[in-house]
């Protein structure tokens, strides 16, 4: 969790008594967001004021409020004294009767964001409203998300177990994008590595995440004896991988590896790791492991990543699906979370099941361009209440904007192959993100 800081600025020569009120309201709604909130014990209606509370202070994240108006004095003020994220909040006016200006908010609000493009500070967000609005809240509580995800960005260890295989060079990233985009460290791992400590176990090293998967993964046990032997020893590597090196995220070699070398898919590895919050994407594509990661933490809990496969324009609706690395969570309740082979080499286990539906749905991808520059896909939708559409793992998402114009310009605009679908409708704070860290934002 970061630490906020509120930071409520003004002049004395305003309304004090609507100032007091309104500041009294914003701590209020900032301690439902955060209890982490540091907050000064009053209105800062002069720049000694705020210089000593600044002083005072090492936040994360700051809500600066023009609780009355202010020049752009206290703006810079700010900026010289703390590098985080910013958003800016407008007070509404609370009276318009034909008399007194009682807070002349907004008009700090343009002084203070002059200042901040003047000093080159063009990250910071913005909203306009009373604290008991509750768009207002909504935003205040995205921008903390948007700037939470950016510091857990910033600690995010990302592994690639193997490299991309011919063809599939749209999931490949340079340790040196990772960090100066993200802010994230990338480690590399040989899937020969993994699969040599996983051979090399005993059956009973395993014995933990025999358990697990038999807990989770409806009918594993219905499947050869020595395949089901060699996913549990193969999941205790990649944990025992993934603990040593404090993990996050994974982009994971699958095929032809795991099915020639193996003689076991990873599918059901990856299944469990993505059930577990560790964000686990095959086919080595790190960027989409980075953009699962994303998704897992603003809705707290898996996400779907997969492939476009089908466009039902009568329904409004985009298949994604996949071979088989859903989180068994995902799964929908009549069926569970079944467990099956892959659909061409007819290996297991794999997972195979459709997805719950979820009302408020958000499509995402990190994207590289050719020029080295990252951008966001960022859609909305509803997952649908649908069976497996296909061997494997899918979901249907209908789509908010026209579905076959979203395929058609994403095409041609050349995104890569794999998407997240998310449990949760997070645009707001994806745009917020993207701002922070100078990323394009693309809606579809």
């Amino acid at each position: 969790m970061i630490k906020m800081a509120y930071i409520p600025i003004g002049v004395p020569t305003f309304d004090l008594e609507a100032a007091q009120i309104q500041f009294d309201d914003s701590v209020k709604v900032l301690r439902e967001i955060s209890e982490d909130v540091l907050v000064p014990e009053k209105p800062l209606l002069t720049l000694n004021d705020l210089k000593a509370y600044l002083g005072s202070i090492s936040p994360d994240f700051i809500v600066l409020q023009n609780l009355t108006f202010a020049n752009s004095a206290y703006a810079q003020m700010v900026v010289q004294h703390i590098n985080c994220p910013v958003i800016l909040w407008t007070l509404k006016e609370p009276v318009v009767d034909g008399t007194r200006l009682r807070l002349n908010s907004l008009t700090g609000a343009y002084s203070a964001a002059n200042l901040f493009h003047q000093m080159g500070r063009t990250d910071f967000q913005y909203v306009i409203g009373s604290p008991k609005e509750e768009e207002v809240k909504k935003t205040l509580n995205a921008a903390y998300k948007a700037a939470e995800m950016k510091y857990k960005l910033k600690s995010l260890q990302v592994a690639s177990i193997g490299h991309t295989p011919q063809g599939f060079g749209f999931g490949a990233a340079l340790d040196s994008d990772l960090a100066r985009v993200f802010g994230s460290t990338l480690h590399f791992v040989e899937a020969r590595e993994l699969m040599d400590k996983a051979r090399k176990m005993k059956d009973e090293d395993a014995t933990h995440e025999k358990n697990e998967s038999e807990r989770k993964m409806k009918n594993i046990q219905l499947l050869p004896e020595e395949n089901v032997l060699s996913h549990h020893k193969l999941y205790k590597a990649y944990k025992d991988y993934i603990e040593a090196n404090g993990i996050k995220a994974i982009a994971s070699r699958c095929w032809p590896d795991y099915f020639v070398d193996y003689g076991t898919p990873v599918c059901g590895v990856l299944g469990l790791l993505n059930d577990n919050k560790i964000a686990a994407a095959c086919e080595a594509d790190i960027y989409g492991a980075v953009t699962m990661f994303i998704g897992m933490e603003l809705s707290e809990q898996p996400v779907f990543f997969g492939d476009p496969v089908s466009l039902n324009v009568e329904e409004n609706s985009i298949t994604y699906w996949h071979c088989g690395t859903a989180a068994c969570s995902l799964a929908r309740e009549d069926l569970g979370p079944e467990t099956g082979v892959h659909p061409n080499r007819k290996i297991g286990p794999t997972m195979e099941f459709g997805c719950k539906p979820c009302e408020e749905a958000t499509i995402f991808r990190v994207g590289r361009k050719p020029d080295g520059s990252f951008r966001f896909f960022i859609a909305n939708g509803e997952a649908l209440d649908k069976p497996k559409q296909f061997y494997g793992t899918s979901v249907v998402v209908k789509t908010k904007q026209n579905a076959k114009q979203i395929v058609e310009n994403s095409v041609q605009e050349g995104w890569e192959p794999h998407f997240a679908v998310i449990y949760k409708d997070v645009k707001q704070e994806l745009e917020m993100l993207a701002k922070l860290l100078k990323i394009e934002i693309c809606n579809y």
